[in-house]
């Protein structure tokens, strides 16, 4: 989750809510973004104490620091975000430099002439010339920017994209990283495996060769039956050629029989030695020896594509490992690897805390020294490993204030995140919907018969919205929160912990539409407006006000050669606009093929046929403002 942003004010009473983590030039502190409080925590190395607080606006979801160690850049807001330069040494807010929705993934150039941010909702990135103090660019990429990271020449900034934006039903669905060369601002996508979604981190090496980025692998086209050996959903770390700008390959970051659900965020050290992933499901990290899992990956035998194009002999006789192999290969980082919970002395006190002791919401990590800093988000502390420590004694705590005492909201957001639900730990509810919404995939859940993928529904208003699933198989939302955790987390959990996860998704908020203008339609929308709610087109008849559903199932001709119904739930059209593809089995990017090519509403009566190329804009930007 971003800031508050789309939940109600009673997930936060006193909570701060670390979420992100950045260490001095000098490395004598560790500053922490608290979102909830809007505050960053100083925190001195040595004494592992806070020093001093520094007021933040509110919504902040990143900040970097200049290499002087002079100026924090926050990134803050929602519709209408900002960069706010603040000096560190008093935390006096110098200005505000206007940028996109919800911005974040922050990367500034070592002489501070330019910040680079992710505006996650607008689906761009903004190019800000410190200098003048204003936008310089603003660019286009894929669907949903979360961090980004520029090589150490400054030629290239790579920028990852949260969620794939690929029709569902088709073979290959992906999240991209997004390239920018910084010279002529040109964006080239590279494509990250199939099934990747949730990418939430990535960093570059010193040597600018490689891109590191963390991400979800889901075996989407896989029956929903079982959990063993990463059936439904894997952890990856991708290597990316910085160079080349191509994907030199993708290893698990998972065990054969324990997942390291929801890797978050990355670092790698300045000498290039170890690369740090933190995992926010399961609340730990990963140490891993780069060097070692470089030379192993390039002493594999290539693909027999990248044997062709490299003009190399492969006549596909060979029986060892292949650089194919390495993203289905749970044991690939055995010995290369070492996983450090954040709580207990070992794995096994790990698997048995008790979850009210909160050191739970692995985030956001800074390395200083041999020292990892934590961002610990339900514990509202910093947990401090000490690589070079005995395992008895390398973990450390650094609270940021009282012990938080959780609400039934609060809790069911913890429940939401945690891994430990979970068979083996493979996946949290988080996996499958970020935030409470969309991994932008189809599933073949098993509650509507083996061989019926479906696209992956956002969760927002699900209790205020029966039926659930798309059709309409479980009454309520209540229902199917109960069996999730059963069917797909294939766990026996006490009714508390579906009650608090009820609790949480109920106080999700709609987040404000980017296609807003300051709050309100814009001229095309209220347009748009009128057509949506004309006779002509009909559509209010299945999506009335306020929640525009009427909580029906209608047959509207997008039966499929898979699908065993012709029937399907009426969903909410609220935050239709981050939930693409659409239809329930995900074929349609965008509203306007669903209505030029999938013809919706035409069974119903609706004249959408007739509708001119403004109109159907129109329309579009009305049903996306909701």
């Amino acid at each position: 989750m971003w800031a508050d942003v789309g939940r109600s004010e009673e997930l936060v009473p006193g909570y701060l809510g670390p979420w992100q983590v950045r260490a001095t030039p000098d490395g004598a502190s560790v500053f922490v973004l608290c979102k909830d409080a809007a505050k960053i925590a100083v925190i001195d190395v040595a004494s592992q104490q806070v020093t001093r607080w520094i007021n933040v606006p509110a919504d902040s979801h990143d900040f970097v620091i200049s290499s002087d160690g002079k100026v924090i850049y926050v990134a803050a807001g929602v519709s209408n975000g900002i960069v706010a330069e603040i000096k560190g040494d008093d935390g006096t807010q110098v200005r505000q430099i206007p940028v996109g929705h919800t911005p974040g993934g922050l990367a500034l150039s070592k002489e501070g002439r330019r910040i680079y941010v992710c505006n996650r909702f607008d689906n761009t990135v903004s190019v800000i010339d410190l200098a003048a103090g204003r936008e310089e660019k603003r660019l286009a990429v894929t669907r949903e920017p979360v961090a980004a990271a520029l090589t150490p020449d400054e030629k290239r900034l790579f920028v990852a994209n949260l969620l794939p934006l690929d029709r569902c039903d088709s073979y290959d669905v992906a999240a991209v990283v997004s390239c920018i060369n910084t010279s002529n601002f040109e964006v080239h996508p590279i494509r990250l495996p199939n099934g990747s979604t949730d990418v939430h981190g990535l960093t570059i090496s010193a040597d600018g060769k490689w891109v590191y980025v963390v991400h979800v692998l889901a075996r989407y086209q896989m029956p929903t039956t079982q959990l063993e050996r990463g059936w439904m959903n894997t952890n990856a770390l991708t290597i990316i050629d910085a160079e080349n700008e191509r994907v030199f390959n993708t290893v698990l970051l998972d065990d054969v029989d324990l997942g390291a659900a929801l890797p978050w965020a990355v670092v790698c050290s300045s000498d290039g030695q170890k690369l740090m992933v933190s995992h926010a499901a399961t609340d730990e990290i990963s140490v891993i020896n780069i060097p070692a899992v470089l030379e192993k990956l390039a002493k594999l035998p290539p693909t027999p594509e990248a044997a062709q194009a490299a003009g190399l002999v492969y006549d596909g006789s060979q029986t060892s490992l292949s650089a194919a192999d390495v993203p289905n290969d749970l044991s690939f980082l055995v010995g290369l690897r070492e996983r450090i919970p954040l709580y207990g002395l070992g794995p096994y006190d790990y698997l048995s805390a008790d979850p009210e002791k909160i050191v739970k919401g692995a985030r956001g990590l800074a390395l200083v020294g041999t020292k990892v800093f934590v961002a610990t988000y339900f514990g509202d502390l910093v947990t401090v490993v000490d690589l070079n420590a005995s395992k008895y004694r390398r973990l450390s705590y650094v609270p940021l204030g009282p012990k938080p005492v959780l609400t039934k909201e609060r809790l069911g957001e913890l429940y939401f995140h945690d891994a430990s639900l979970c068979f083996q730990h493979w996946q949290s509810c988080a996996t499958c919907h970020p935030d409470g919404r969309v991994d932008g995939l189809n599933w073949d859940l098993l509650n509507d018969g083996l061989g019926t993928p479906k696209n992956n529904k956002s969760l927002l208003l699900a209790h205020q919205t029966p039926p659930s699933m798309w059709e309409g198989v479980r009454a309520t939302a209540e229902e199917a929160v109960r069996s999730g955790i059963r069917h797909i987390q294939f766990a026996v959990r006490p009714d508390e912990d579906a009650q608090a996860i009820d609790a949480y998704l109920k106080s999700l908020r709609p987040v404000p539409s980017p296609h807003l203008v300051n709050g309100q339609l814009s001229e095309s929308a209220r347009r748009g407006r009128e057509l949506f709610f004309s006779e002509r087109l009909k559509c209010h008849h299945c999506h009335p006000e306020p929640l525009y559903t009427d909580l029906k199932k209608h047959n509207v001709g997008s039966r499929g050669p898979l699908d065993r119904s012709s029937e399907f739930d009426t969903p909410t059209l609220i935050e239709v606009w981050r939930t693409a593809p659409y239809m329930h089995d995900g074929h349609y990017l965008t509203l306007e093929e669903l209505f030029r090519e999938g013809k919706h509403g035409e069974t119903a009566g609706s004249d959408v046929g007739s509708l001119t190329d403004q109109e159907l804009h129109d329309l579009c930007e009305f049903v996306l403002s909701l």
